[in-house]
């Protein structure tokens, strides 16, 4: 598995990145152990998980994931690159979520006890908060890694006006600022090419995106008169409509039609050339892959070994052009 830096730091990560959100509930702990496995196996060394997954799972069951990828990195913690996130609603109480200084200091010590460790690699702002200064959670971010908490930081559904401005008062008051951003991207979502990407790129910010292969969609399995599968990322609990609105449209399973001639063309699989298409933008660091399955990993890792063709890019690029506008989802 080749390694990246990750953005303008001296930090290695593999070309793609392991997700973990369905860990704890989608995936019961031994499935999820048997994903890590299989990753770490074909050398995926950078794994991101989040205070508030598994995904989908109702109130109470914030940390689980966490929990079991800390029983997994025993023992085993200097191979990995570790990122995890906070922002989500993780208690009862108003103050249990958000980006304050207060939040952040309680959320980073509560992962930290959860994942069995004394330092995270990577930690992200899951989301934006308007609620809290950005120079309050700058500041707290800035201890953190000061404190040997934390050693980068980063955001993840940041627009690119947020990051830019993020970035400019942390210029302003000398504290750490994000070195990566994780926006979701793929073929169907093609929106961040517009902003967030060149500002990634120009300011040397690493990219790491989600759902590369549209919560599934991509994978080519799904059928719209049947229904979401279940068990699916388009059934899965509180997640569900959130999936459905991203991705269950007619337009959208038309797009896919349209990809798996070309996928078969190029002797690839349709998940395998969807995350390649994302590994070829040259503004994009390691693209988060994820299963339900340790065998659905294959597919995803064989698109680190074989590249896509610049024409067969080119193709994707033109079937897909619609989607890099707001308004070409439905």
């Amino acid at each position: 598995m080749k390694h990246v830096r990750l953005g303008r730091t001296g930090l290695q990560v593999s070309r793609l990145c392991l997700g973990t959100m369905t860990f704890g509930f989608q995936c019961e702990e031994r499935t999820s152990i048997a994903i890590m496995d299989r990753a770490f196996d074909a050398g995926v060394t950078f794994f991101d998980t989040a205070d508030v997954y598994p995904l989908g799972a109702p109130a109470g069951t914030q940390g689980r994931t966490e929990e079991i990828v800390g029983k997994w990195l025993a023992g085993r913690r200097d191979r990995v690159i570790l990122a995890t996130k906070c922002f989500g609603r993780v208690g009862p109480n108003r103050w249990d979520q958000g980006n304050s200084r207060k939040h952040i200091l309680d959320a980073v010590d509560a992962s930290l006890r959860r994942l069995g460790t004394d330092y995270i690699d990577l930690y992200q702002l899951h989301g934006p908060d308007p609620e809290t200064p950005i120079d309050e959670t700058l500041k707290a971010l800035d201890d953190l890694v000061r404190w040997g908490k934390v050693r980068y930081v980063g955001c993840s559904n940041f627009l690119a006006y947020q990051v830019a401005r993020s970035l400019g008062r942390a210029e302003a008051l000398g504290t750490v600022r994000f070195d990566s951003v994780q926006p979701r991207y793929n073929l169907l979502f093609r929106e961040i090419e517009r902003e967030l990407l060149p500002l990634a790129a120009e300011e040397g910010i690493g990219v790491i995106p989600y759902n590369p292969i549209a919560g599934g969609l991509l994978s080519g399995k799904h059928n719209p008169q049947a229904g979401p599968e279940e068990g699916s990322r388009f059934t899965l609990g509180t997640a569900a409509e959130r999936y459905q609105d991203r991705y269950w449209h007619e337009g959208m399973f038309e797009t896919v039609e349209k990809l798996r001639p070309m996928a078969a063309d190029a002797g690839m699989t349709l998940p395998q050339m969807a995350v390649a298409w994302v590994l070829a933008n040259p503004a994009v660091t390691a693209p988060i892959i994820g299963a339900s399955r340790p065998e659905q990993l294959e597919d995803t890792l064989k698109a680190a070994e074989t590249p896509l063709i610049p024409e067969l890019k080119q193709s994707l690029d033109v079937l897909t052009a619609q989607y890099r506008k707001g308004d070409a989802a439905r």
